[in-house]
């Protein structure tokens, strides 16, 4: 049994979910997403009565008792309180920029960035996402689609991984670099 997909995915009442066959739509404040429901798994949306601001729960269950169907239990369950989730506060990915001459500015819909290299690299923003620069070392990327953010902040930071020694490039806010000692004489 997946102890993730055996809990129902509760709404409020600003969210908006409808399911067509097997297209599951979840609609909130920030936007809309679309997931196809595989056939592994069926979803079914229901409403709640007594709770605090929650009208409505998705629950999901296997099809079969296949080795598919419940690995995608789990995962289905997941993907349907991210869209939930997204929909109602949006997700955030913040990238830092180390580094002598490394900095990114916004120019228009493209990313440009100077990372040392002998050319400017220019990431030209996906629909969905939002770019910010507030400071020229500072990038945020914000969006509905946990994926979506989540792969444009990873391809961003894939153009100048935070290297060992001097700790140069781009990293996650959060993340810890370990430095490593250098040369001795």
């Amino acid at each position: 049994m997946s102890r993730i997909g055996k809990y129902p995915v509760k709404f409020s009442s600003n969210v908006t979910v409808s399911l067509v066959d097997s297209l599951l739509s979840v609609k909130g404040n920030l936007g809309e997403l679309h997931l196809s429901v595989p056939a592994d798994v069926s979803v079914t949306v229901s409403d709640v009565a007594g709770e605090d601001n929650v009208v409505g729960a998705i629950t999901i269950k296997p099809s079969s008792e296949s080795k598919q169907a419940r690995m995608l239990w789990g995962t289905t369950r997941a993907n349907i309180a991210n869209m939930v989730s997204g929909v109602v506060s949006g997700f955030k990915k913040e990238l830092q920029i180390n580094g002598v001459g490394y900095r990114a500015a916004l120019q228009g819909d493209t990313l440009v960035m100077n990372l040392g290299y002998s050319h400017e690299i220019k990431y030209i923003v996906p629909n969905g996402l939002t770019i910010t620069c507030p400071k020229p070392t500072e990038i945020i990327v914000e969006g509905v689609d946990k994926q979506l953010v989540g792969q444009a902040a990873a391809k961003i930071r894939e153009y100048r991984l935070p290297e060992p020694y001097k700790g140069k490039g781009i990293k996650y806010i959060d993340e810890i670099i370990f430095r490593k000692e250098g040369k001795k004489k």
